[in-house]
């Protein structure tokens, strides 16, 4: 360590402003970053193929355990930052989750490796494929459960752990952005060249690397411990919501009065800092921090904690209440993309996939496009396209208008895809020669421009707006969309199945396009209600938007 930088109280080290935090840990964050989802994408980004080629899973069916595996590390987030918020901290919940990625990645490598951990290999479709014992199968999801908690415990626990470094909203801006350029570009290589390795080399050699690579991971976020800010621990903040309710449906025949003096401000040991009275939006919660006889005890302090709430404990809960329509509106921007994520890939099985007489592009590394696509928009949408539309317009796009241009990029690439299927399903049925996979990477930049608006600003927006309190659950947020959008993908790709005659096992004698049309129609009606929600919306951080929003000039 370099003994000329400064050390806080604890011989601890620190940036130039005198304490730990700021863009000195930049590099041991998304250094981090990148190798766990180096890692993890070895086996996600591959996981149909795998289940398919190596464990006899019929197309749709491993279609389906991928959208379950999907929606899950989407998921678990909200796991990390509940037990990150309420007890241990981000760099605690990070450093288990890692350890146990690593654990599904060996496992992963194992079953790649020993003829015993996987049935005897034939042709894809055969009706003599063997079935996989309970043993088999069990270490297989033994594998894919570690590797999914490992992937949800980390990736958007380290996103609100780099941004609380950082005090000033425009740089958490700036962090955000480069999170996703990062998380994007070992998205990409992961895609390409481990899904390379995989398919053309060996499995087991896959993962290998890609266990080693969430093993530097692991020790790149160890390196940084000295100069890590760290906040402490609040306890459950979802406690506090429920305290909320319930005294305040105890109190409900309880008369409100505008007087400041009537409601209970704070408890020992919180900030100071609450509102200079009850607000008037969802007025009745205001009971719930009304001090009525026997509330406080004579030191102050609560004596019934699920009769008496602090103001600052109410007004958190109407600010999730505001923010819950917007955020809902977003669930069918990301439902689309985990439809299309599986059902391109089972598409790509059937087309031609060689890129010159010696390359053929592996089914896996298809859905990149997507990444590569991101990858260059974000840099060219914060140094090119927010600038310029701050010069023309002399204000900054808001965290809402950057989702409604994520909503209608999506809506487009719905569009562009079933007009696609459209022109395979003909040259499928009229001609020997199968169509170019490359007629699939159109509505694939479609939908990673989109991304690059989307993502980026639904976490902005989350940090932003959600109370301090739920900070690193704020960022879990986003995840927890795409969780429900791959659940929600799965019970549709079920409805379509069971109602319809679109998704057969062969897709040639199915309508593909059927469901991406059907996908366009319900987007439209999602983006109606998103519009209507983002004109209702009031921010409740006007500044921290401003700011942020101005770091596409100034960062």
């Amino acid at each position: 360590m370099d003994a000329s930088l400064p050390m806080d109280s604890e011989g601890q080290m620190v940036d130039a402003g005198g304490k730990r935090g700021g863009w000195i840990i930049f590099l041991f964050i998304i250094g981090t970053l990148m190798c766990l989802t180096l890692a993890a994408g070895g086996w996600q980004a591959n996981l149909v193929v795998y289940l398919i080629e190596e464990f006899n899973v019929k197309s749709i069916d491993a279609t389906q355990v991928s959208n379950v595996v999907n929606g899950c590390t989407s998921l678990f987030p909200i796991i990390g930052a509940i037990v990150a918020d309420s007890f241990f901290g981000c760099f605690p919940v990070i450093l288990i989750s890692s350890c146990v990625s690593f654990l599904g990645l060996v496992l992963f490598t194992l079953t790649a490796t020993l003829d015993s951990l996987r049935p005897p290999s034939c042709e894809n479709g055969s009706s003599l494929c063997e079935t996989p014992s309970k043993v088999q199968f069990a270490v297989l999801y033994a594998s894919i459960t570690l590797g999914s908690i490992g992937l949800g415990g980390t990736r958007f626990t380290i996103a609100t752990m780099g941004a609380n470094q950082f005090d000033k909203p425009k740089n958490q801006g700036i962090f955000f952005n480069w999170f996703f350029f990062a998380m994007y570009t070992a998205t990409v290589v992961s895609s390409t060249v481990v899904v390379y390795i995989e398919d053309s080399v060996s499995w087991g050699l896959g993962f290998g690397l890609s266990a080693l690579v969430n093993l530097i991971g692991l020790v790149v976020f160890s390196s940084g411990i000295h100069f890590y800010r760290r906040d402490k621990p609040q306890g459950s903040p979802f406690v506090n919501i429920a305290r909320v309710v319930v005294a305040s449906i105890r109190k409900w025949n309880v008369k409100l009065t505008s007087r400041r003096e009537d409601y209970h401000y704070h408890n020992d040991g919180e900030a100071k800092t609450t509102p200079a009275a009850p607000k008037k939006s969802f007025r009745f919660l205001n009971s719930a921090a009304l001090e009525t006889e026997g509330d406080l005890k004579p030191d102050g302090s609560i004596a019934r904690p699920w009769r008496l709430c602090t103001l600052q404990q109410v007004e958190d809960l109407k600010t999730i209440i505001r923010i819950f329509p917007v955020w809902s509106s977003s669930i069918f921007i990301s439902t689309p993309i985990a439809i299309q994520m599986s059902l391109t890939v089972l598409q790509a099985l059937k087309m031609d996939r060689h890129i010159g007489s010696h390359f053929k592009v592996p089914v896996g590394s298809v859905l990149v496009v997507v990444t590569i696509a991101s990858c260059i928009a974000v840099p060219i949408i914060d140094r090119i396209l927010y600038p310029g539309w701050q010069k023309l317009t002399h204000k900054s796009p808001t965290p809402l208008q950057r989702l409604g241009i994520g909503h209608v990029l999506n809506i487009t690439g719905m569009a562009v895809s079933a007009l696609v299927e459209s022109k395979r399903l003909k040259t499928a049925h009229g001609s020997k020669v199968p169509m170019l996979v490359m007629w699939l990477f159109p509505q694939l930049v479609l939908v990673g421009i989109g991304e690059a608006f989307h993502f980026p600003g639904e976490l902005q927006f989350c940090y932003q707006e959600f109370p301090a309190s739920l900070r690193t659950t704020a960022t879990a947020m986003v995840a927890m969309i795409i969780a429900i959008a791959f659940y929600l993908s799965t019970a549709l790709v079920d409805l379509f199945r069971r109602v319809t005659e679109w998704l057969p096992d062969d897709i040639n004698e199915g309508r593909i396009d059927n469901v991406y049309w059907v996908v366009v129609v319900i987007g439209v009606l999602n983006f109606g209600y998103f519009l209507l929600c983002a004109k209702l919306y009031k921010y409740q951080n006007v500044k921290g938007v401003e700011d942020s929003s101005s770091s596409v000039s100034e960062g």
